[in-house]
């Protein structure tokens, strides 16, 4: 006889009703990622791990960030991050500062015109966030 307790509920046995919940989760949030990258990108030429990133300095209200810390906290491999922060830094956006302590760590920082684009791109992405996860349709 078997123990209930050690009947997985993953796998191919796994509840039909898990693997729908599951599937209706991957499809809400690439349906709402594509339709916030195209908003962002069209209105404020800015992608959406650019403003995800700029989203999480102006949360976090500090003077600089902890790369790794940053990459944890927006579940993001260290490699997306250090891409979407170069394409930040390129436009003025954020700076990089090393450590004066652990040479190894790199801290992020706003700048003044990172604020004001995050200001103006803020409106657009609540919005259609809002609207996106109210009614997720396939993005083309």
């Amino acid at each position: 006889m078997s123990n209930p307790s050690l009947t997985p509920t993953w796998g191919p046995d796994a509840p039909s009703k898990l693997v729908d919940e599951w599937r209706e989760l991957l499809s809400r949030h690439a349906a709402v990622s594509c339709a916030l990258e195209k908003a962002l990108q069209k209105d404020h030429e800015i992608g959406l791990s650019e403003f995800e990133t700029l989203d999480r300095l102006v949360d976090a209200d500090c003077q600089k960030y902890r790369m790794t810390e940053l990459a944890q906290d927006m579940h993001l491999s260290q490699s997306a991050l250090s891409r979407a922060v170069a394409r930040l830094e390129r436009d003025g956006l954020v700076e990089r500062s090393m450590c004066d302590l652990d040479r190894r760590a790199i801290f992020v920082r706003l700048t003044e015109k990172g604020r004001a684009v995050y200001d103006r791109a803020l409106p657009t992405h609540r919005s259609v966030l809002t609207e996106a996860w109210d009614s997720p349709t396939a993005c083309p």
